[in-house]
């Protein structure tokens, strides 16, 4: 397998045209900084969700976004979690031990709207449909309910965009790393391949959390495994469009412009 003929319609990167390897470095460079933004996302998102540390996405933090805490309720899961460095300790305290009372509407013109006022309407004022509104009582007391994680179908809209958008990467991704000069060819096909699979695996365990909450462990391992495959293709195809030598089997065979410019 190691020294498997080359394919009569396969072409490594040297025998590529200048522009279309210009091409694809573009959009190699533009991808990478996309998956890297992403990536800063997520760990924002995740990290210290479930009240540990702020530094780090653990399998709790997973598992308390999708499936929720299963004993407080949302905005104490936020309060504890992502939303702990928005505002003082002893006022997070009072909204905390407010929610856990059952949220007294006499108590919320008094003492809560007062704070919300200060740390919280400049974003939860109800003007942006992905964040939870808590402007007015009635709209507070819905996030006063038990956390249950993110909603199904939340879950269903980002599903949707989550395949079509992942599958459109890789699919460029895997197009460019297939011109690549890798052997054994199985580890190639498995490269391209795993994402695609990594990428379903990934939009079902948030599904299976729900239901189990220790399949949080695969949303990470998921996760894990398509940025891996990311990362392999994103290295090897810039290394060999650029910096390495054509192999010997495409040099035998000929052809390309590596050494022909004009």
């Amino acid at each position: 397998m190691t020294d498997a003929p080359l394919h009569r319609l396969y072409r490594h990167y040297s025998e590529l045209p200048y522009s279309l390897r210009v091409l694809y470095t573009g959009a190699l460079l533009v991808l990478g900084l996309g998956f890297a933004f992403a990536a800063l996302y997520l760990y924002h998102n995740y990290a210290g969700r479930a009240g540990g540390n702020p530094y780090l996405v653990s399998y709790k933090d997973i598992m308390v976004a999708y499936a929720g805490t299963g004993t407080g309720s949302r905005l104490e899961s936020a309060l504890r979690g992502p939303m702990s460095t928005m505002l003082p300790a002893d006022q997070a305290d009072v909204l905390v031990n407010w929610a856990r009372a059952g949220a007294d509407q006499a108590k919320y013109e008094s003492e809560i709207k007062p704070i919300l006022d200060q740390r919280c309407m400049m974003c939860h004022d109800g003007s942006n449909p992905h964040i939870p509104s808590l402007n007015g009582y009635d709209n507070l007391k819905k996030v006063t309910e038990q956390d249950t994680g993110t909603n199904t179908f939340t879950l269903v809209r980002v599903s949707h965009i989550h395949l079509f958008g992942l599958t459109f990467i890789f699919f460029i991704m895997g197009t460019m790393y297939s011109h690549a000069y890798v052997r054994p060819i199985w580890f190639k096909c498995t490269i391209i391949a795993l994402p695609f699979l990594a990428v379903i695996m990934d939009v079902f365990s948030w599904y299976l959390t729900k239901v189990y909450r220790p399949f949080a462990v695969m949303v990470l391992f998921s996760g894990g495994l398509f940025g891996l495959c990311f990362a392999i293709m994103w290295v090897t195809t810039l290394y060999q469009l650029w910096f390495s030598k054509p192999p010997q089997a495409v040099l035998e065979r000929g052809g390309g412009d590596l050494y022909n410019v004009g």
